[in-house]
Order: C-alpha cells, then structure tokens, then sequence
C-alpha cells in the first residue's frame, strides 16, 4: 500500500504541537497563531514541512477553540490535519501520535520553529529512513554556561565543547516514541522521554534559521529574517 506515494512501512508523519499559549511572547492568541511576516508561526512551520519532500502527513495539535481557525489558515489538502491537543505539550504530541497509527517514522516540530530550513527537516528524515531509531539536530553552544544552586549560587561550570542546543524537528522510528510516550513520564522534549527507554539518540548539524520564536526579541528577529528572505526572492 502507499499513502502520498510512499511504501506505508515507510511513511513519516509530522506532528506539529501548536496548543501552547506563548506566555512569554507576550500575544493574546496561542504562540502557533501569531504572525511573522504577515503568515502565522504555524502555517509557517508546515509550509516548511511540505517544502521539506520528505514528509507524508502532517498533524496539527491545536487548542480545542481553534480548530476552525487552523483548518481555515493551513493548506488544503488531505495530507494535513488538524486535531485538538492538550493542556500540555505531552498531551498535545499524544493525540497527534494516537491520530497517526499507520506511521513508520515521527517528526515532531515545534510550530514556533516556523522558519527551520526544508533541508534541515529533509536531512533528519533521511537519518531515521537509513535506520537511525532517534534523531535530533544540534547546534554547538556559543555561551558559558553555568549551574546554579536555589539562591542563584555558582555550583559548576561545564565544559561547553561537549554541549549542544537541540532543535526540532526531532525524528523517531514510531514504535520508539509510542513507547517513549506510552509512559507518565515528564521531559523538555522528545528526545528526553526517548533516551529514558535507553535508546541511543543521534545528532546531526542543526541551523541557526531553526531557532525557537519565544519572546518579543525572537519575533522581531524572525520578522527581520523573512523580510530580508521576501526581498531576495524578489
């Protein structure tokens, strides 16, 4: 059998979390819903995704509220759907697992990601389709980083060539994150409740264009980032 002309024991299925309400960025409407350029984060983040060529289905999670507003602003086609999420990005990524049961392979992208370059969501697909179980791109840290005690006390001070900032999306073979996601065990992403199982997570070069759109800076930057990209192409 194919879906969208891939072999079904081959299909990616990309969920993408937007019930998030985006305290820090500062807007009334869930983060997904804001706009960068004119074109809200979420619609974004899945133009990308189909940009990619690498991707079968993508599952929007988004607040109950906003499911008529999803499915009005996002492209129409059956390879796109939108589901209602949860009160926490957990419970969002479970109903969009429990919505995609003929998966081989998940991509879960964060919507606030929204201008990760195609070739980046193309590259980690090709990882998990060449067998990786778990794949996440990484870029190395540029700051000093510091561990701090309750009082705000330097405790330690890691050596930084040994550490990464992950961005999404972040890719599993399906059964590896059902299982991952089977569990009441909580983690910062994905990757985290993966590695629990003891599964080895890979990292490939990640892209400064993937970084998280979460405070009004970020979305000035972003907004600057697609003004500069729209002129180009003019």
């Amino acid at each position: 059998m194919t879906v969208n002309g891939s072999d079904s024991d081959d299909l990616v299925v990309a969920l993408v979390p937007a019930a998030g309400r985006g305290v820090r960025l500062g807007g009334a409407a869930p983060k997904a819903f804001v706009a960068v350029g004119g074109t809200p984060m979420v619609r974004l983040a899945v133009d990308g995704l189909i940009a990619s060529g690498a991707v079968d289905r993508i599952i929007v999670m988004v607040p109950p509220e906003f499911v008529s507003s999803a499915v009005a602003l996002l492209p129409e086609t059956n390879s796109v759907d939108v589901v209602v999420g949860g009160a926490e990005r957990t419970d969002s990524v479970r109903a969009g697992i429990a919505a995609a049961p003929e998966a081989a392979y998940f991509l879960v992208h964060d919507a606030a990601r929204a201008l990760t370059p195609p070739d980046l969501i193309a590259r980690v697909a090709a990882e998990l389709r060449a067998g990786r179980p778990a794949v996440v791109p990484a870029l190395p840290v540029v700051d000093t980083i510091k561990s701090v005690d309750e009082f705000g006390a330097v405790t330690g001070t890691p050596d930084r060539s040994g550490l990464r900032a992950i961005q999404t999306p972040q890719g599993f073979a399906a059964e590896l994150l059902r299982s991952a996601y089977a569990t009441d065990t909580n983690a910062t992403d994905d990757a985290g409740l993966v590695e629990r199982l003891g599964a080895r997570v890979h990292t490939i070069p990640g892209d400064p264009m993937a970084f998280k759109i979460t405070t009004p800076l970020d979305l000035r930057l972003a907004h600057a980032l697609l003004d500069e990209r729209t002129a180009g192409l003019a």
